[in-house]
């Protein structure tokens, strides 16, 4: 039998010396009883994987709202394409597999219905204004809990890369950084492939200057980029792309914002006002009478200002729920 100490100890023995350790942890907030056969990082990724909020990804929006067609990615596919090029970075590196994989899967876990139209919204109603990630870090430390604790008690390694996998802040493990680098990696790459299938652009559309140095097709771009990040990480105690993979993929990015993100064709006016007004209205009527929230969220009054509480039942809707959810709300019978 493969014991939680055999794994910990193959990776003092396998790993980059700059890799983190499952053994040397900074640890739980809470102290707990060690799993006999996973480390704490397995353990993490665990708990994020048979989550309520992990299952309800698959039916947020990525980038296109109510899409015509199977194949556009949702959050969950995106979260998954983040895990699986994040993952092969890491082991090609020599770092920890099972820390990357756990940051991949709950990265997300805080992203509002209605992708980042929702978002936007969610940071102008509410008071202090509202990011992603930061709502990430609190469904895995608060909103998700057990029978017998508040949140999934993850380890400080995991909780930061997900709360530091946007933003000005580099996480502390090389494997947060192979985390932060592989979302771009993967939504750059995932949207031009979705904005090509919808027609927004061509691929002959995109920078010359960029595809010349990354590939001209989805798989060459990847594969590219997780070459560079392996030769450009290994032996090292920081993970990053080169200077001149990052400056190519950072001009795709920009192309990807004027063209596709702020585009009219992919954010139309009335699905953006009909965001905003189911987003809107939910979040007044919870705010206005708390005691309609769900119960688990409604046990937490008194910790928590109402104002959270309806914010954390917003951001936690899939698309179909509050949409739903309005129209019962909010729509005539006979106008559905």
């Amino acid at each position: 039998m493969v014991t939680r100490e055999v794994f910990e100890k193959r990776e003092f023995e396998y790993l980059s010396p700059y890799a983190a350790k499952a053994a040397g942890s900074r640890g739980r907030k809470l102290p707990e009883e060690k799993c006999s056969i996973r480390t704490d990082y397995q353990r993490d990724r665990d708990r994020i994987v048979h989550s309520k909020a992990f299952r309800r990804l698959m039916h947020k929006t990525q980038v296109f709202l109510a899409p015509e067609g199977d194949h556009y990615r949702t959050r969950l596919t995106h979260t998954i394409e983040v895990s699986q090029i994040a993952r092969t970075i890491a082991r090609g590196a020599g770092l920890n597999e099972d820390l990357t994989e756990a940051i991949a899967m709950g990265h997300d876990l805080g992203h509002t219905p209605f992708g980042h139209s929702g978002e936007a919204v969610l940071n102008e109603i509410y008071p202090g204004g509202f990011r992603h990630n930061v709502q990430s870090l609190r469904v895995v430390d608060v909103l998700e809990s057990g029978s017998s604790r508040r949140g999934m008690n993850l380890t400080f390694e995991v909780r930061d890369g997900i709360l530091n996998h946007t933003g000005s802040t580099m996480p502390v493990t090389a494997e947060g950084q192979v985390v932060k680098t592989s979302d771009r990696i993967a939504y750059i790459n995932h949207d031009i492939d979705d904005a090509i299938r919808s027609g927004i652009i061509t691929a002959e559309d995109l920078p010359k200057e960029s595809i010349a140095v990354l590939g001209d097709t989805h798989k060459k771009r990847i594969d590219t980029l997780v070459r560079d990040m392996i030769e450009n990480s290994s032996g090292r105690p920081t993970a990053q792309l080169s200077e001149e993979r990052y400056q190519a993929m950072d001009e795709l990015r920009t192309y990807m914002f004027r063209n596709v993100y702020h585009n009219d064709k992919v954010k139309r006016a009335e699905d953006v006002s009909q965001v905003r007004n189911i987003i809107v209205s939910l979040y007044q009527y919870f705010l206005e009478d708390p005691d309609r929230l769900p119960d688990d969220l409604r046990a937490m009054r008194g910790s928590f200002p109402d104002a959270e509480l309806a914010k954390d039942h917003i951001a936690g809707m899939t698309d179909r729920y509050a949409i739903n959810l309005y129209e019962e709300l909010f729509v005539a019978k006979g106008w559905r």
